[in-house]
């Protein structure tokens, strides 16, 4: 344990922003199992819909560093060649 008062709150800051990242990340991976499962059902409408929230999600996610820049252009690649062979 830091004995040191900047120190200190550097490991409480730490923790704070790793729970966010986690939240953030769950969010991120529901997301994208709701655009998958609304593809997988054919439902264009429904697909349509999740995807938006979906890359807006993958958006925020690599612009705050929570994934890489290049697998968010991958995933976001991926998702719009699926919305397209529907």
């Amino acid at each position: 344990m830091p004995n040191i008062k900047s120190a200190k709150k550097r490991v409480i800051v730490t923790k704070t922003k790793t729970l966010q990242n986690k939240i953030f990340r769950t969010q991120l991976k529901t997301d994208i199992k709701k655009y998958q499962a609304a593809v997988a059902a054919g439902d264009a409408a429904l697909a349509q819909e999740t995807y938006k929230a979906a890359v807006k999600k993958i958006d925020k996610a690599a612009a705050r560093g929570i994934i890489h820049k290049n697998a968010a252009a991958r995933k976001k690649s991926q998702f719009t060649k699926a919305l397209n062979n529907m």
